[in-house]
């Protein structure tokens, strides 16, 4: 087969997969874009956080939520610092409307605190809903439906007007339940937004803000969410664009979206979906949700952190935040979850570890200059977008050795954990022996076995006869060894405190000694004849 001129460089051949059989998005759904606004625009002010995990999140899990889970994790949102929480689907199970009652009867909702609660477009489940939150002095009343041609004519059997007709009658519902309560709000989500007509979307969203008289002081929320994502993220943008500028009585609406992660890309379409205007976003923690989940709110606020935007929410202690939504959840945080894995702050790379340490010993000397704690100080060490400690990580696992580690992160470890300031060549020296040994073990190294590989190498004693004979001053331990017949150059000694550190070339060998302790100095020289005679 000959391969054309342009693509000689690439070998990749035709798949067998049946990729003809998936229509692209601009087949499906028509998505103006005119004059785009959002790719110039920044974020500088966190969106109103909304976490779903109650409710959609819960929905997702094997297992779902019971009233004490859940109520720990409702917990944990209200001290993290949310202020419109989804609380359930109350006409969906008992649970769920026993957990809402349980908000209610204990009294538990904060005065800054919303609940949200979701109900599809039937009047029965209107009338359940609303018995749920009754006694709550603020609510959002979430209605919803499926818009979209194939929901409409694969899941309602309905056309768009029975559609309307539908939704009109559950909000005039809803009205009627509500009443003239100042603190219940209404909320609408035409349910597979982005594959719906984006007429047909203002149409029911411009009808509904009517019906609700919506103002500015007592706004209706439409929530436009990529229920299942079909495109990159910026076509999710410019569907929001449009929303965005062609919504009625805008000041009287808050435009929220709610991404789904089908393409992996949950998290682009929100962050471009704030960008085109969008004021609100709901999202579970670390991204739980049916299929590939939902937004994941951590890394969303984390993300704007990381910019120098407050993200109005407090992971100051995220494994905190983790092992609470792990046990709700009932499923495991990825160790290599943004801002919050195990892994997310730790080198094994010997390049990515000498980045690492040297980039924290310049923080802490411009900490110094500056005349402010490391923690308040400019932030900027390589490989580390955010300083690990503003979320509650300790430097402890910031570096971790293992076969594929060099000598910035070897050195690194025993100065931190040990006091143990390596000569630039003994680094070098070490690393070897440390690779050797994590070569041959297969896993990493801790600290104390660092420091014990350390001692085993370098830390060599003789005799006790040895160092009286000889005396321990290096220079005259020099003259002693000479008289032995034991040629000894001196080509380093330094100490740091803690230890002192040798290289001498003895006989001709080059090699190095360490000593801690009294009298170091003569001792690491001592150290370094007698690893040469031990060979």
């Amino acid at each position: 087969m000959t391969i054309a001129p342009a693509f000689r460089w690439n070998p990749q051949r035709p798949s067998p997969m049946p990729y003809d059989r998936y229509r692209p998005f601009h087949e499906r759904v028509s998505v103006p874009a005119g004059d785009r606004s959002w790719p110039s625009a920044r974020i500088e002010r966190a969106p109103l956080w909304v976490p779903v995990d109650l409710r959609d999140g819960n929905q997702a899990l094997a297992e779902p939520m019971d009233t004490p889970r859940k109520r720990r994790l409702f917990d944990l949102l209200v001290a993290t610092g949310f202020k419109e929480i989804e609380v359930g689907y109350p006409s969906a199970s008992r649970t769920d409307f026993d957990f809402v009652r349980h908000l209610v009867t204990d009294g538990v909702v904060p005065e800054d605190v919303t609940p949200v609660v979701f109900t599809p477009a039937r009047g029965e489940l209107i009338d359940r809903t609303f018995d749920a939150i009754e006694g709550l002095p603020r609510a959002v009343v979430h209605l919803y439906i499926a818009t979209s041609p194939v929901w409409r004519e694969v899941v309602l059997g309905r056309d768009r007007g029975e559609v309307w007709a539908t939704v009109r009658a559950a909000a005039e519902h809803m009205a009627r339940r509500a009443g003239d309560a100042p603190g219940i709000r209404f909320q609408f989500s035409p349910e597979t937004f982005n594959l719906t007509e984006p007429d047909f979307v203002l149409e029911l969203c411009d009808g509904l803000t009517e019906l609700w008289d919506a103002s500015p002081d007592r706004p209706v929320t439409h929530n436009l969410p990529a229920t299942v994502e079909i495109a990159t993220p910026n076509v999710y943008a410019d569907q929001i664009e449009y929303a965005h500028r062609n919504l009625s009585r805008r000041d009287s609406v808050i435009l929220s979206v709610h991404p789904h992660n089908d393409r992996g890309t949950g998290v682009a379409c929100a962050e471009l979906a704030v960008l085109a205007g969008a004021q609100r976003v709901e999202g579970c923690l670390f991204g739980n949700g049916e299929r590939t989940g939902n937004v994941d709110l951590v890394t969303l606020a984390l993300n704007l952190y990381a910019q120098g935007v407050d993200p109005m929410v407090d992971f100051g202690n995220i494994d905190a935040v983790r092992e609470t939504v792990e046990h709700c959840n009932r499923l495991p945080v990825h160790p290599r979850h943004p801002y919050a894995g195990d892994l997310v702050y730790t080198a094994f790379s010997g390049t990515h570890q000498d980045a690492i340490s040297k980039g924290l010993e310049q923080h802490a000397r411009t900490a110094a200059e500056l005349g402010m704690p490391e923690e308040r100080a400019p932030w900027s060490v390589p490989y580390l977008p955010i300083d690990p400690a503003d979320v509650g990580r300790s430097y402890e696992a910031v570096i971790r050795v293992n076969s594929q580690s060099g000598k910035g992160g070897t050195a690194y470890l025993l100065r931190i954990h040990h006091g143990l300031d390596l000569p630039p060549r003994m680094r070098a020296d070490f690393s070897r022996i440390v690779q050797e040994a994590t070569d041959a073990s297969g896993r990493e190294a801790a600290p104390k076995e660092l420091y014990e590989l350390f001692r085993e190498t370098y830390v060599v004693e003789g005799p006790p006869e040895q160092a009286e004979s000889a005396g321990l001053d290096p220079a005259a331990l020099v003259g002693a060894l000479a008289g032995t017949g034991c040629a000894v150059d001196v080509l380093e000694l330094t100490e740091d405190g803690t230890a002192a550190y040798a290289e001498c070339r003895v006989n001709g060998v080059t090699v190095w000694g360490a000593a801690e302790g009294p009298s170091a100095s003569g001792r690491a020289v001592l150290s370094a004849v007698n690893r040469v005679a031990v060979r």
